[in-house]
């Protein structure tokens, strides 16, 4: 059975079972480019800011009591999921989040006619626009839901990321006396420790999570209440105090109108702030998968320092090969994160004059890096970190006879001494050690003492 729904552009027959509308069916037909449809985090904070403002219109006596019951009661059943599969749009859009927003409007619009006692479709009771839109653009309400789902994943990607710092803690540790040659340019440098080296990586993603923490402050500031430039048409001042009163009694965070919204509406600044903070941490996560991987090497004919979990077998065509796969799949979402980076900076230098139309590929590619980033520290965590071993004796092996180990005895001895020493060891095949002893220690000994 179907109704019949009219726009500016003519009618169109719909499923009279559907929640979703006209604006909804064309934008399912006008973009279809790769299946990936609008994220359902996304979709829920639409729904919560239409259920605040639904409150916040009532206060200021744009809606009914009974209007704003119905929609309220209809976004938060988006919120729990009730509705999914009634969100037809795509991520990547035209309109800057028009569709997503009419989207969400004809959902609540028509589960509310469904509470109220009406037929779906039957607008003049409870129209998408004239009610469920009341005080609000998708110009503000598009790029304010993305934040605030922004700042769910970020959430989400810090906690992985505790993890993964605590874990590397905890081998910094437990490696905290085992010798090895630290290494500049690849090539042999002067003896360090494992528990310095993990020490170091749980530094540098701590650092990383600081700045994306930092990052997501700007998050907080919304431009809800400015329609569609940021100059608040058709919102007054009394509404705009009422919706952040509401907003603020539904989310973790503490939001707030930005300081100047006609400039929170045409630039996403914040958000390419949030994203570099998250290729940062992107970079050094490659930093650590590559490290993992030359340390692991061989194991024959390789550094074969680092012994990582065998997960799976590594040839089809060479008997008991083991491959760094973890580090290897971190590395390819990384690539994928640097992309989204990419794709975010661009879409940041395209606003024009009052509005960046582009926000949809915006959102699609930093929830991306998100999710990504997190199951990245959450693979790296529980499949690599957890289990990795080191090779004791390959190491003291290695320090033993590196001429790296001798650079502490160049400032006793003189660093032309040292060198002769080192050429020494190296035409003999032998160990610094060996060298000290046989030829040069009781006077390395005695300059020492």
């Amino acid at each position: 059975m179907m109704r019949i729904e009219k726009d500016s552009l003519g009618s169109i027959p719909i499923y009279q079972e559907a929640y979703y509308g006209i604006h909804s069916y064309r934008a399912k037909q006008n973009f279809q480019i790769n299946q990936v449809p609008t994220d359902l985090q996304l979709i829920k904070e639409i729904a919560r800011i239409k259920a605040a403002a639904a409150t916040a219109n009532r206060k200021t006596g744009g809606l009914s009591v009974e209007k704003e019951a119905v929609i309220r009661q209809a976004a938060q059943e988006i919120i729990a999921g009730k509705f999914d599969q009634e969100f037809l749009v795509e991520a990547i859009q035209g309109g800057a989040g028009t569709s997503t927003n009419m989207n969400v409007n004809e959902v609540i619009a028509n589960r509310g006619l469904e509470l109220l006692g009406h037929q779906k479709g039957d607008y003049q009771y409870l129209h998408p626009l004239d009610d469920v839109n009341c005080s609000q653009s998708t110009n503000d309400v598009y790029p304010s839901a993305g934040k605030l789902a922004t700042l769910v994943y970020l959430d989400q990607l810090l906690l992985k990321m505790d993890y993964l710092i605590q874990e590397l803690k905890t081998k910094s540790r437990t490696f905290s006396n085992i010798k090895k040659m630290g290494r500049t340019q690849l090539q042999d440098a002067i003896p360090t420790t494992f528990g310095a080296s993990f020490a170091a990586y749980a530094s540098n993603l701590e650092r990383c999570r600081k700045r994306i923490k930092h990052a997501t402050h700007e998050l907080t500031q919304l431009n809800l209440g400015g329609t569609a430039i940021g100059n608040g048409v058709n919102a007054s001042l009394a509404y705009q105090e009422f919706l952040y009163e509401e907003l603020n009694q539904t989310v973790e965070w503490k939001v707030k109108p930005a300081n100047n919204l006609i400039d929170a509406t045409q630039n996403v600044d914040g958000l390419l702030a949030v994203s570099s903070s998250l290729k940062a941490l992107a970079v050094s996560l490659l930093k650590l998968s590559r490290d993992l991987r030359l340390l692991s090497s061989g194991p024959n004919s390789g550094l074969n320092e680092v012994i990582l979990p065998a997960k799976q077998a590594g040839s089809s065509i060479m008997p008991g090969k083991i491959n760094p796969v973890i580090p290897e799949v971190v590395t390819q979402l990384v690539f994928k994160v640097l992309g989204n980076d990419t794709t975010i900076s661009l879409v940041a230098e395209s606003g024009e004059l009052e509005l960046n139309a582009f926000c949809p590929v915006l959102f699609q590619s930093l929830y991306e890096s998100c999710q990504l980033l997190e199951q990245g520290c959450n693979v790296m965590t529980v499949h690599c970190i957890r289990d990795l071993q080191v090779n004791e004796l390959k190491c003291e092996e290695d320090v033993q006879k590196n001429s790296g180990a001798l650079t502490n005895f160049a400032a006793v001895v003189g660093y032309e001494h040292a060198t002769k020493l080192v050429t020494e060891a190296q035409a003999k095949n032998c160990s610094i050690e060996e060298i000290l002893n046989h030829y040069h220690w009781n006077e390395a000994q005695q300059k020492l003492s």
